[in-house]
């Protein structure tokens, strides 16, 4: 199942950059439930299984890309709108998020051994900030959200600031996530991409969007990952 190392790419990072949802805590399906709650607003009736792998990717790009699935044509300024509620919906079911099993040991493990580590993740500030908070972390890491940048994932924006604010080069960094927009990301970004398969996202479409190495969960990732 995994691939520890790719031919010739370095053997330790000197920094790791983590996706959040479906990566480090539990909220796929909270953020379809979300989306499911607001596209039938707009004449829209998506199934679930075609939300799910779509997860983690812009939000205006997300309602953008279902609507043409779906045949419908959005008005200008809709995209944001679904974007928006989407948000707002997702914040009322999201009271409770839970932390994906080893997210916080190997979070706290890195900061011990002193490797730079961050979050880059397309949410929102608060909604970012409260996943975060639910993984019980010593203190509140280095986060780059979604209103950090002009463009999310798939786009490299996120992953090249959190790169800057950890001050490495991106091709020095790995990135970790669990779907293909994170793949995209790290490759645009010229940082090593690491998936795991904890979100909606089959481990074939991960390694054809560029993962480098893939990982049933973040625990067989920190056993390789601290023996490095």
């Amino acid at each position: 199942m995994t691939t520890p190392r790719a031919s010739g790419a370095p053997r330790a990072p000197r920094a790791i950059i983590f996706d959040l949802d479906g990566t480090l805590v539990d909220t796929v399906g909270t953020r379809v439930h979300s989306w499911m709650a607001v596209f039938p607003r707009f004449g829209i009736q998506p199934e679930p299984a075609f939300l799910a792998p779509l997860m983690g990717s812009d939000g205006k790009l997300l309602a953008r890309m279902v609507a043409e699935h779906y045949g419908v044509e959005l008005r200008p300024g809709d995209d944001a709108q679904i974007d928006i509620e989407a948000g707002l919906e997702f914040r009322v079911l999201n009271a409770q998020p839970r932390a994906l099993p080893a997210a916080r040991d190997i979070l706290e493990s890195l900061t011990d051994q002193g490797l730079p580590w961050a979050v880059a993740t397309s949410s929102l500030p608060d909604d970012a900030r409260e996943s975060v908070q639910s993984l019980g972390l010593r203190a509140m890491p280095l986060i780059c959200d979604g209103a950090d940048v002009e463009h999310a994932k798939p786009a490299p924006d996120l992953l090249l600031k959190a790169a800057g604010l950890l001050h490495v080069e991106p091709e020095a960094a790995w990135y970790v996530g669990d779907s293909r927009w994170d793949m995209l990301a790290s490759r645009a970004a010229g940082m090593r991409a690491i998936a795991v398969l904890t979100g909606a996202t089959a481990e074939a479409e991960l390694r054809e969007t560029g993962a480098d190495a893939v990982y049933p969960t973040l625990r067989e990732f920190m056993v390789d990952i601290l023996a490095s």
